[in-house]
């Protein structure tokens, strides 16, 4: 099954995403509470999708995105960025190929992932 990198910083939501992506749709979830601990992870263990959100304890998610769009091991890498504010426009500017206003249906997701997740 597919590696998501979930980079989020509230544990509800972190709870609401594993038991839906991963404990009923069977996704490989990695998780990271801050920016500064997403890219390294990611580098050794490179997901098929992130999944940012826009407010992180140390960064914001615009910057993130710029952040691992920077690498070239990511260039392509599909990018959602979830935000409670409108921000859609940026964080499409940083290069996520897809921008969910919260709340956002959870059941959604695993839609998403198989439309930007290849093959």
């Amino acid at each position: 099954m597919a590696k998501v990198m979930i980079i989020e910083d509230d544990q509800t939501t972190i709870r609401l995403l594993r038991i839906l992506l991963q404990d009923v749709y069977g996704y490989d979830l990695q998780f990271s509470r801050t920016g500064a601990d997403a890219i390294p992870m990611a580098e050794a263990t490179p997901p098929d999708l992130f999944l940012v959100d826009y407010r992180l304890v140390d960064t914001d998610g615009i910057t993130l995105i710029k952040k691992i769009r920077a690498l070239p091991q990511f260039a392509k890498t599909p990018i959602i960025m979830a935000s409670g504010m409108d921000v859609e426009d940026q964080a499409i500017a940083a290069g996520a190929n897809r921008f969910l206003i919260k709340p956002y249906e959870p059941n959604m997701l695993p839609t998403l992932f198989k439309e930007l997740i290849p093959g």
